[in-house]
């Protein structure tokens, strides 16, 4: 989880503070070469709205162990301390046939073969001065999602509507903001209505979205008949605080996580309710002091780092669950190696104390790499899912949200949907989980609700 970690230093939650932060990754075609434009511009008359033009392949929901994106195959990852460059996305200008109707072709490139999914928000905006074309009236408005995985062709066509322009009219196609997984090149790209040659519509095959499949054997399942949990944990039950303690003052957390048994007479930080598990979080009645200060805020974590059943080196972690809408809560799955902070793999991250955060339509997924309690790098994403995956209330229902860590790749996943795919720099490893919500605010932190519940929870092992 982003800026959540067992370590001392502060964690990715803090680097993503954009909106919109570079991200991670996806691998499974072999195939890593450019595409090839076609000759000549297929125009068509009317088109609803414009797309970004892929051929996708059917979904593969259990890819061969060998389906690591050539381009990476010999990469060195050093024990899960160094990642492949990002690559850099931009947008290109490009040129159409003046006249009525058509379809102006513009080119979204790469510059090398990526090592994680790139998301690209791109949309039109009116030219300038009297040449300007205008939306509704030369063209039909753009505002569409782009997405790369790993092992895809380097470049993608945006489809854009013509109405009518006459030569020399042109209007723009831009990045929303930096793309989600990789560098920004050129954001802003010209369209422009020309009698010379037009701009080509690009060729290549896409992999679709995978599908979520659980490959491996079942190993646990979160059940209240079986639940046991206690301060610091053990072979069969979950611990109430982090290996490192009850509070994250590098990540500026103000809350303290609790346990009755420490603190009785607190609002149970961890109870079962009628829909799940429930881990809650509160303003305290009364400040508790903890670590030579006092604490105003109750946070709420299950960790597993003594927790045997919880622990796996390949395989799938599957949670599902309703989320929090306070703003200050920090609702996380994360997993974190066996053998100490990092590596780090965050499943799930809602940035609550972030003015931006939407908790019905973003999450956030990101990898952290390195070893001995130091990071060497972190990479992932925030998505607006609403608009990348027609994905959306977090808050509202219960939701899936599993992660799939095989030997070449990682890859997450929303209510069965592939959001995020990365290479595997981790080989190796053993990881634990850890589900929380955290507390960063100093305000009133008595909006909505602070807890998530927790209605499903399963583990499963592959070799």
């Amino acid at each position: 989880m982003v800026a959540k970690h067992t370590g001392s230093l502060v964690g990715a939650g803090l680097a993503l503070s954009c909106v919109f932060a570079a991200g991670a990754a996806t691998i499974l075609s072999i195939s890593t070469t450019s595409t090839t434009s076609s000759g000549g511009s297929t125009t068509t008359a009317s088109v609803s709205s414009a797309v970004a033009t892929t051929t996708a392949t059917a979904p593969i929901a259990n890819p061969p162990a060998s389906s690591t994106s050539i381009a990476f195959s010999s990469f060195d990852f050093a024990n899960g301390t160094k990642l492949p460059d990002k690559a850099t996305l931009w947008v290109g200008n490009a040129t159409f046939r003046p006249g009525s109707g058509g379809t102006a072709y513009v080119p979204v490139k790469l510059d090398r073969a990526t090592p994680n999914t790139v998301i690209a928000r791109i949309t039109t905006v009116n030219g300038s001065g009297t040449l300007r074309a205008i939306s509704g009236y030369n063209y039909q408005t753009v505002d569409k999602v782009v997405i790369f995985r790993p092992g895809d062709p380097l470049e993608q066509t945006v489809e854009v509507p013509i109405i009518a322009a006459t030569a020399g009219q042109f209007f723009q196609l831009k990045l929303r903001e930096a793309p989600w997984g990789a560098l920004q090149g050129q954001s802003v790209a010209s369209v422009t209505a020309s009698y010379a040659a037009p701009t080509a519509k690009s060729t290549g095959s896409f992999r679709a979205a995978r599908t979520f499949k659980a490959t491996g054997t079942l190993q646990f399942t979160l059940a209240k008949s079986t639940h046991k949990r206690s301060p610091d944990g053990g072979w069969d039950r979950w611990a109430t605080s982090l290996s490192h303690g009850r509070t994250q003052i590098a990540n500026e957390e103000t809350g303290l996580y609790l346990d009755s048994s420490i603190w009785p007479g607190i609002e149970g930080p961890v109870y079962w309710g009628t829909k799940g598990l429930v881990l809650h979080t509160q303003k305290l009645a009364q400040p508790i002091y903890h670590e030579g200060q006092n604490w105003k805020y109750g946070s709420s974590v299950l960790d597993g780092r003594n927790f045997i059943a919880s622990q796996i080196g390949y395989g799938q972690y599957e949670w599902d669950a309703r989320m929090p809408t306070r703003r200050g809560s920090w609702p996380a799955f994360w997993l974190v190696s066996t053998s100490g902070w990092p590596p780090e793999i965050d499943v799930y991250e809602g940035f609550g104390y972030q003015s931006y955060w939407d908790f019905d339509r973003h999450i956030g997924q990101t990898i952290h790499g390195g070893s001995g309690g130091y990071r060497a790098f972190q990479r992932g994403v925030v998505i607006q899912t609403e608009q990348a995956y027609g994905l959306k209330g977090y808050t509202e229902d219960f939701h899936r949200f599993a992660v799939d860590i095989q030997r070449d790749y990682i890859t997450w996943f929303v209510d069965g949907k592939e959001t995020y795919q990365s290479v595997n720099p981790f080989k190796g490893f053993r990881w634990y989980p850890i589900m929380d919500v955290a507390v960063k605010t100093n305000g009133a932190y008595n909006d909505g609700t602070g807890d998530m519940t927790i209605r499903s929870f399963k583990i499963y092992s592959a070799p």
